[in-house]
């Protein structure tokens, strides 16, 4: 008789319950509903649920009452209903305020989904100013047991939301405390409302249509970045490294997160590149305590560029992640961080370094598509920095070439004064096909000047081959016909396509007070000779360039020069230089070397210089290269 009774009480207290908690939802609808008058009247419902538990477990059946069995599952399955669908933010707290449940009035407050909170900690989802606070009182509430209620800022996906906490202790017969946490926002606080996702109210509706404009908002800031970061990235590809990294990190901080700090891998280990935040002197001082850090083996930074995956941390607990500063203080509370999303920078093969993000209460946590945006961005970055280091490579490789192509220091030859200048063109960025050599050869010297069809990389190979080949050679033989023909012959052997190469060779020798010259041509103009007594006149070149037939046969003359004599050496550059009227310097060339004659050989480049960038008002198609060769006195030998 007294368990029919106890049943009967218990169906009561159960549609008691039912309908107060209908009521309670119908009443959290209503916009003008007090939040507080609502947290207090949930609060008085679950204590007398867990009451009612309480008492029901002490009362179990004995075994085989399998009608009070089920009646006990029931209930536990309603007061399980209540709490997910109270239109309180509830939650279930262990004492190390790891969060063991929380209910969809919860998950609305946080902006996240069912089960995220689940397993984290109660203190990482509050402003950074309340979580010391909010552990003690924690402590304080399982300690006493006297309920407590604490205001702090709950850290919602729209930014920080002023909340009360209702902290009470949280009993079951067989098992350890827990606390349970009732939460509610401030009257006018920003943020998210609990209570207000009734489909069928006008109210629901609205909030419906708000979120939808701000997903499509977002959507389109997200999109209008990610246009910024490439526009920003095509207009400084030719810009340095490390103003591609800080312009994109300034970028990020303005538009999408608090601070971005950019690390970068240098020679095997990463390095502090640049930190961007907030313009103001704090954030400035701020901003160099932690570009002085050293990214630690176990920093977040390095950990996301050795596994080359993105990382998202909605709400931070490690206070250390980021690591510490000079003075041992964990950097991430300095920052005021909450959330934090770091990304490798790598284009797939290579890893460059890691963008880390962080932002504070205010700016809210980051969500998934902000990751998505981010890699975007990265990849894009990645891109142009592996662009710029392979044209850095490209450069560093032509100045070698052009360098060993034009060498800076000529060798003297005794009685000769010898002065060569190089012109590269002012408009494009490619390697030259011109060179000129000084070089000793048996019983004198050795003069070579060339060019070859074309530009780039592979057409200063070939300008390379037959130069050295021109001076290997000249080494064993004087005469340059000779010479020519062997290095026609290894660049035929070379196989360099359809680039050929132009040269003139001359050997040098004296006979007492006359120089001999024995010039041989391959295809390649020929110089103009400069008398002391104003008379110029132009050789002939001729011959067959070199790379096309294996059996050519190079044009030849020998000169006497005298004292005061000058050969004018030249690639097909200077003639080739265009007016603005579409005139060439060939036509006056001879005019104007006529006006230098008796002049130093120096004197001599130095105004033919003038005069072609005088001619072509500044713009040359085509570099050029001169040479001036000037007898002197004989050497006393």
């Amino acid at each position: 008789m007294a368990e029919a009774s106890g049943r009967a009480a218990a169906s009561e207290a159960v549609a008691g319950l039912r309908s107060r908690s209908a009521a309670l939802r119908q009443a959290a609808a209503n916009p003008n509903a007090s939040q507080q008058e609502l947290l207090d009247a949930a609060l008085a419902e679950l204590d007398g649920a867990i009451h009612a538990l309480t008492v029901g477990g002490n009362g179990a059946a004995a075994p085989g009452s399998d009608d009070q069995a089920r009646g006990a599952h029931s209930d536990r399955r309603l007061l399980h209903a209540v709490f997910a669908q109270a239109p309180v933010a509830l939650l279930v707290v262990d004492p190390d305020s790891t969060v063991r449940r929380a209910n969809a009035a919860a998950c609305e407050l946080f902006g996240v989904g069912p089960g995220y909170a689940t397993g984290k900690t109660l203190i990482s989802m509050v402003e950074t100013a309340s979580q010391a606070p909010l552990r003690s009182q924690l402590a304080a509430v399982l300690r006493s047991g006297t309920a407590a209620t604490v205001g702090c800022r709950l850290l919602a996906a729209t930014g920080a939301v002023s909340c009360q906490l209702g902290i009470r202790v949280l009993s079951l017969r067989g098992d350890e405390d827990r606390l349970l946490v009732a939460a509610a926002a401030d009257t006018g606080s920003a943020g998210p409302e609990p209570g207000s996702r009734s489909p069928g109210s006008s109210r629901g509706r609205g909030k419906s249509r708000e979120t939808a404009d701000q997903q499509i908002a977002a959507l389109t800031r997200r999109n209008d970045l990610l246009l910024t970061a490439a526009c920003l990235l095509l207009d400084n590809a030719a810009a340095s490294e490390s103003v591609i990294l800080q312009r994109c990190a300034r970028l990020l901080a303005g538009d999408l997160a608090t601070w971005v700090i950019v690390d970068v891998l240098r020679r095997g280990a990463l390095r502090r590149h640049f930190v961007a935040g907030p313009e103001d002197p704090t954030a400035a001082r701020l901003t160099q305590a932690i570009s002085a850090v050293v990214p630690e083996p176990e920093a977040l930074s390095s950990r996301v560029c050795d596994s080359g995956s993105s990382v998202l941390l909605t709400h931070v607990e490690d206070e250390e992640m980021l690591g510490r500063d000079a003075d041992g203080a964990a950097l991430l509370p300095k920052l005021r961080g909450v959330s934090v999303l770091s990304v490798p920078v790598t284009d797939d093969s290579r890893s460059f370094g890691a963008l880390t993000l962080v932002r504070d209460a205010a700016a809210g946590a980051f969500r998934l598509p902000d990751v998505g945006l981010v890699e975007q961005v990265a990849d894009l970055l990645a891109r142009a920095i592996a662009a710029r280091r392979l044209l850095t490579r490209q450069t560093e490789a032509a100045e070698a070439l052009r360098s060993s192509l034009l060498p800076p220091v000529l060798r003297a030859v005794p009685g000769v004064e010898i002065v060569a200048a190089h012109m590269p063109p002012t408009r494009g960025r490619e390697v030259g096909g011109d060179f000129y050599d000084v070089y000793p050869t048996p019983r004198g010297w050795g003069v070579a000047i060339g060019d070859v069809c074309g530009k780039g990389d592979d057409a200063a190979a070939a300008t390379a081959s037959a130069r050295h080949a021109i001076r290997v050679l000249s080494h064993w033989n004087p005469d340059p016909a000779e010479v020519l023909r062997g290095a026609n012959e290894i660049m035929l052997a070379e196989e360099f396509g359809s680039r050929f190469v132009t040269a003139d060779a001359a050997h040098l020798s004296w006979d007492n007070r006359t120089l001999l010259v024995q010039l041989a041509s391959a295809g390649h103009p020929g110089p103009v000779l400069l008398r002391p007594d104003g008379s110029t006149r132009l050789l002939t070149g001729g011959g067959v360039a070199l790379g096309i037939f294996p059996d050519p046969e190079p044009a030849t003359q020998e000169l006497r020069l005298e004292p005061g004599d000058v050969l004018f050496f030249f690639t097909d550059g200077l003639t080739g230089a265009r007016s603005p009227q579409q005139t060439y310097l060939e036509e006056i060339l001879t005019d104007r070397l006529a006006n230098l004659t008796g002049r130093p050989a120096a004197e001599i480049v130095s105004e033919m210089r003038r005069v072609v960038l005088e001619f072509s008002g500044g713009v040359l198609l085509d570099d050029l290269t001169m040479l001036a060769l000037r007898v002197g006195l004989p050497p006393e030998s």
